[in-house]
């Protein structure tokens, strides 16, 4: 097994100010020294082995984050045939009691002198750390996302049995004591605010996935390297609005099975508890909005950001010739003027005031992610309008009652997340 040992109790994204030090030991080896916490994994015996990959400075190097190199340090030496030989000096300190996700061993490792290999280049440590860390950001976007879908899935299924007062428009269940709670407009809505938005998000990270995909494998080198700017602009998206989404989903559902819920055998109080670290680790989602408006929609000096609004626009001419189709264009392309407004408006504000930037970063993520949320119900909504007919499981007429649901309900966010983006820093 494998873990990634970044932080320290006095340093977490400031990564510059850790003291970890790795003194070279003649043979090409260096000697691993120092403490880290809230490492996923740190000690198990699940398997024979743990490769530790432990961020230190060398001493002589730059000052700050330009002088963190990254180590590979193993629990055990492998001996002559490779097989965990030689203990090397891994020590987890404890075993951090957390709010969520307790089945995993998160530790506090010390290194007293260990063994470690530099890979890659002194003083290169977060450029190959990064290269790790991008990934697991899309892995815990995916981590909101699923428990999202599960908290969804029990709560709709608890809320078809459960009985409780009768339907607004009159009794639904005539022969029963009362109607399931779903028949409940709050309980519907809660229920399709979540599957809308998971729906939505499911459809992004696959857009994104394909990217990728694109990225590592298409025969055109121009179109593999903008498809990787592209991948880099949607990634802080992806880790901060899922896992949003993931912590939003499960406090509704909760919120389905009413005091049941709060109680600890229906096992909704830990998909909440579980769901809250994704927010957190692997960069928070204030830095990952910083990572997106700080440095993503300025690559290339906005064209990364503006082929994205591009792509979005072309979508919508393409299919405007369909009438059926209107109702999910229009509320798109208002959201498209939106977001290329609060773009520019950022780029512009960004030359002459940081701190403005800083200020609206968290809102305009939120709204990038809305947006692109849209973007993925209208291509469902254009997939699904002429397969209606004689589909016996309802599956297209769903996708496009919930197009429609999103559009009406959840999408006129973007107005008010646009109001708070202007406000400027002043009040804060």
């Amino acid at each position: 097994a494998g873990t990634m040992c970044l932080t320290e109790s006095h340093c977490g994204t400031d990564l510059g100010l850790m003291r970890s030090r790795a003194e070279p030991r003649g043979d090409g080896t260096y000697a691993i020294t120092g403490t880290k916490i809230f490492i996923t994994g740190g000690d198990q015996d699940l398997t024979e082995n743990i490769v530790h990959l432990v961020l230190a400075k060398v001493p002589g190097g730059p000052p700050g984050i330009k002088g963190v190199s990254l180590f590979l340090v193993p629990k055990y030496l492998p001996d002559a045939d490779n097989s965990p030989g030689e203990y090397n000096l891994t020590h987890c300190d404890s075993i951090e009691k957390k709010m969520g996700i307790k089945g995993a061993p998160t530790c506090v490792m010390n290194f007293e002198g260990s063994v470690g290999w530099l890979v890659g280049e002194e003083n290169r440590g977060m450029r190959a750390m990064f290269a790790m860390m991008n990934h697991e950001r899309l892995w815990v976007g995916m981590q909101g996302l699923a428990i999202g879908e599960s908290a969804y899935q029990n709560a709709a299924a608890y809320a078809k049995d459960r009985l409780q007062g009768r339907s607004p428009s009159g009794p639904q269940n005539a022969d029963g004591p009362a109607d399931p709670i779903i028949v409940h407009p709050d309980v519907r809505r809660m229920l399709m605010t979540t599957r809308a938005q998971i729906e939505a998000a499911r459809a992004l990270y696959i857009d994104v996935a394909l990217t990728i995909d694109t990225a590592d494998r298409h025969p055109d080198a121009d179109k593999r390297a903008r498809a990787d700017k592209r991948v880099a602009l949607m990634t802080p998206v992806i880790k901060a609005f899922l896992s949003d989404l993931g912590l939003d989903s499960a406090v509704s559902c909760q919120q389905v099975f009413g005091g049941h819920g709060y109680i600890r055998e229906w096992g909704m109080e830990q998909y909440v508890r579980d769901a809250r670290i994704a927010q957190i680790y692997e960069g928070t989602n204030g830095v990952q909005a910083m990572d997106l408006v700080g440095r993503k929609l300025a690559m290339d000096g906005g064209e990364v950001m503006r082929d994205y609004l591009a792509e979005l626009r072309a979508f919508v001419v393409s299919k405007s010739a369909d009438a059926r189709l209107l109702q999910y264009l229009d509320p798109l392309r208002a959201a498209i003027d939106v977001l290329e407004e609060c773009f520019e408006w950022l780029l512009e504000a960004g030359r002459t005031d940081p701190a403005a930037v800083g200020a609206a970063a968290v809102d305009f993520l939120k709204l990038m992610g809305l947006t692109g949320s849209a973007h993925m119900w209208a291509k469902m909504a254009a997939a699904s309008i002429d397969r209606t007919d004689g589909d016996n499981t309802g599956f297209y007429q769903r996708k496009l009652a919930l197009a429609s649901y999103f559009m009406s309900r959840i999408l006129p966010q973007t107005s008010s997340l646009a109001a708070a983006v202007k406000s400027g820093p002043e009040l804060l």
